[in-house]
């Protein structure tokens, strides 16, 4: 990417970071717990792994990624988001402030596994970003990802409801957070096999009947406890394409 196109990529990254915040939403840490639970059992070679994550945000998911790997890189394209990273100081955590098309690791450094959660949505040519992740990957290595889910149920209501057009539309949330595109499974699969890779697994995390902030009330009133969240990520597996979000775990 140019230097212009680097400028106006990181001015576009630093607003939507403005608006992103989720230290106290209830519904998306819970949402990061599930992912990694997810994920977990396919990270057998935790102690000796090597691992990349795409953004850093605010660090909650860094902070449990880093327990569960012998050394984590992140890369960050928002200034603010890395300086957070840098006054966290995670001990096998190095940050590298980046955008996702543009980095390359040290010495041709490969990962055992990359985590590219809540990123294909938000970047301009996934394309370029996968292709580049799977040169990145060892021969045996997995790619984690996740994207939100344009027909989860939450979705869906508010479509009867009037409240949006198409469910693949961006809507004012959407723009704020800085989203390009709004995923379904077909699309999904098609950017993650149309850059060489091979799923091997793929479903759906939680289904979410509400939207984040009506979710983020029911839990901080206690009307949904753990034991809802845990049936919600059950019944996920059940109704993948009404879950909040699409998961998918490929190889090269």
């Amino acid at each position: 990417m140019g230097t212009s196109g680097m400028q106006c990529e990181k001015k576009f990254l630093d607003k939507a970071c403005s608006t992103y915040k989720t230290a106290g939403s209830y519904q998306q840490q819970a949402m990061k717990d599930l992912i990694l639970r997810t994920f977990l059992p396919y990270m057998t070679n935790n102690t000796k792994s090597v691992c990349l994550s795409l953004g850093y945000a605010e660090g909650y998911e860094a902070k449990i990624l880093s327990e569960c790997v012998k050394e984590l890189d992140v890369i960050e394209g928002s200034q603010q988001f890395y300086e957070q990273g840098l006054e966290d100081n995670i001990a096998n955590v190095t940050l590298h402030y980046s955008l996702f098309e543009d980095f390359i690791p040290e010495n041709n450094k490969k990962y055992d596994y990359i985590c590219a959660n809540y990123v294909l949505e938000h970047v301009e040519n996934v394309t370029i970003v996968l292709s580049s992740l799977k040169e990145m990957l060892k021969d045996d290595g997995l790619i984690f990802s996740v994207v939100p889910n344009a027909r989860a149920f939450s979705r869906q209501l508010a479509l009867h409801m009037g409240l949006i057009d198409d469910l693949k539309g961006l809507t004012e949330n959407d723009i704020n957070h800085g989203h390009r595109r709004v995923y379904d499974r077909v699309a999904f699969n098609r950017d993650l096999e149309g850059a060489g890779l091979s799923i091997i697994a793929q479903g759906g995390i939680m289904l979410k009947p509400l939207a984040d902030f009506q979710m983020d009330k029911l839990i901080d009133t206690g009307i949904l406890q753990t034991e809802h969240l845990n049936g919600l990520y059950r019944l996920g597996m059940e109704y993948p394409d009404f879950c909040s979000a699409l998961y998918a775990i490929c190889k090269k």
